[in-house]
């Protein structure tokens, strides 16, 4: 598996799980159309989100005035090289803004990053959060091509998928590395038989030039927008390839665009490695005894000893499953998203010290788009799809070998499962596009770029990479200085008051601005 954190996505599937979010779902189009900027979008009653999206119910009305959701389709060329030729359906959902029309600025448009995440999934689970945004604008979001129910990547079955998600990741021997060869390949070839049709055109280049699309057809002069995780990518590259149709922008949990799949994923290695010490000590410094460690550091070695355990010997987990050494490291990197989910890791941990894996299971569960009825969603075909379309390194179990002293350093609870993830792309059937993504973009608008200090999986360095890549007077920095993935969603009044002030009226912050 290639990033086997994938920013923002992942986390969004927790709450369906353990909270019981309520989702939401859209359609699709294949027909062709001979100016496709000049469509009428067909808004109608969202649908129950299928179960490429991830199943679930129909989205609740948002609280105030146009506060129902729709859901339409849009038809973007499957080719953006033949404009003309074949299209894809794109799925797509709005609420309408709850201001008066004549302060209406336009459409914003998110991302919620992934990749491989359902947008049309997501805007209803955090839409009140964005109640001050609606005033002024329409919310939309939508599935990027390949996800969801626009035209999603299938790979394997459900049953296949268990097993897949079951295998040792972080293999200590020959015949436990050819395995995990053997099993990435087959699942690399599961994904060409099953989605050869989508597979050459899910580039985060082609998602781009789908959100200009949407920007006309919305008809806005130009893109509002609020990128998150690999949102910030997406973003950053429309700005490149659209520097003067970028209007208010900000990108939030940055990814760093300077950095290849090595290098970001000893990046993550380094950024779930602090949480995991950042939750250790938030674990032991409580008014109320931690029952998983009576220091940071016996927390720590705690948890490496439960693996080691694991490794050898799983636990009961959810029946017939068990809790594998791999399946309980992505529940923990789970739960360390979100400083909200860490009293879900610390009941995850306590229980399985007493022989049962049902909470880290779940959590790990979330990380892979389970749902608790055992289908998956195409949360992580389609996340591994884009990576491998987008990132031209391909490397063998030769490289892992020699980057895993480094790995390990950066990580002794994750870096090993993050290095051999980097054979995710092996055999792939379409190549990758660049070293990483092209995100200069002179002349473009003000983007205001957040990085969040205890960031796991978009650790705080890539904010300022990200800044500085746009080119000056278009990357303007700021810093929050707290704990899990994203500021925004955090409620720091600081940030809150930040990104409302650019989205709503258009005051940029000063370059620079801290947050705490």
């Amino acid at each position: 598996m290639l990033r086997p954190f994938r920013p923002r996505a992942a986390a969004l599937t927790l709450s369906a799980l353990l909270l019981s979010a309520p989702l939401a779902g859209c359609g699709g189009s294949d027909d062709k159309d001979a100016d496709l900027t000049e469509q009428q979008l067909d808004w109608k009653d969202c649908p129950a989100p299928d179960e490429a999206q991830g199943g679930g119910t129909a989205p609740s009305p948002l609280p105030g005035p146009r506060s129902t959701w729709s859901c339409a389709t849009l038809k973007a060329p499957l080719d953006w090289s033949e404009p003309g030729g074949d299209t894809i359906g794109l799925a797509l959902i709005r609420a309408r803004s709850s201001g008066a029309a004549s302060e209406r600025i336009g459409s914003l448009i998110f991302n919620f990053g992934g990749p491989g995440g359902s947008g049309v999934t997501a805007l209803p689970a955090f839409g009140e959060d964005y109640a001050t945004l609606r005033t002024r604008y329409d919310l939309v979001s939508f599935d990027p091509r390949g996800v969801g129910r626009s035209d999603p990547v299938i790979c394997e079955n459900d049953r296949q998928l268990d097993a897949y998600f079951q295998q040792d990741a972080t293999p200590d021997d020959n015949a436990e590395r050819t395995e995990l060869l053997d099993s990435t390949k087959k699942f690399n070839a599961a994904c060409e038989d099953n989605s050869e049709r989508v597979l050459p055109h899910v580039r985060t280049t082609d998602a781009a030039r789908d959100l200009d699309l949407m920007r006309q057809v919305l008809g806005d002069d130009a893109l509002h927008y609020f990128g998150v995780s690999y949102g910030t990518e997406l973003g950053g590259v429309y700005a490149h390839l659209f520097p003067k149709k970028v209007g208010r922008a900000v990108f939030d949990a940055v990814v760093d665009p300077t950095e290849n799949a090595e290098q970001g994923s000893l990046g993550q290695a380094r950024g779930f490695q602090l949480a995991l010490d950042n939750y250790a000590e938030d674990c032991v410094s409580g008014t109320e005894e931690c029952p998983v460690g009576d220091s940071a550091q016996d927390v720590k070695n705690r948890i490496a000893k439960l693996l080691k355990d694991l490794d050898g010997k799983p636990l009961p987990g959810i029946f017939p499953r068990e809790l594998t050494q791999t399946a309980a490291t992505s529940g923990i990197a789970q739960a360390l998203y979100s400083k909200d989910f860490w009293p879900y890791l610390t009941d995850g941990l306590d229980q399985a010290y007493d022989g049962d894996g049902t909470i880290l299971m779940v959590l790990s569960d979330s990380m892979n788009g389970r749902s608790e009825n055992g289908g998956y969603s195409n949360l992580v075909p389609a996340n591994v799809a884009i990576n491998c379309a987008d990132d031209k390194p391909r490397y063998t179990a030769g490289d892992v070998e020699r980057v895993l002293p480094e790995f390990r350093a950066a990580s002794a609870l994750f870096g090993e499962y993050l290095a051999w993830g980097l054979v995710g792309c092996t055999d792939w059937a379409v190549a990758g596009a660049a070293d990483h993504p092209d995100v200069r973009a002179p002349g473009a608008a003000p983007i205001l770029v957040i990085g969040n200090t205890g960031d796991p999986a978009t650790p705080y360095e890539g904010a300022r990479r990200m800044a500085q890549a746009l080119g000056r007077g278009v990357g303007v920095e700021l810093t929050y200085k707290g704990q899990g993935h994203g500021a925004y969603d955090s409620n720091n009044r600081c940030v809150r008051a930040a990104v409302d002030g650019y989205l709503l009226d258009g005051k940029v912050p000063e370059a620079g601005t801290v947050c705490s």
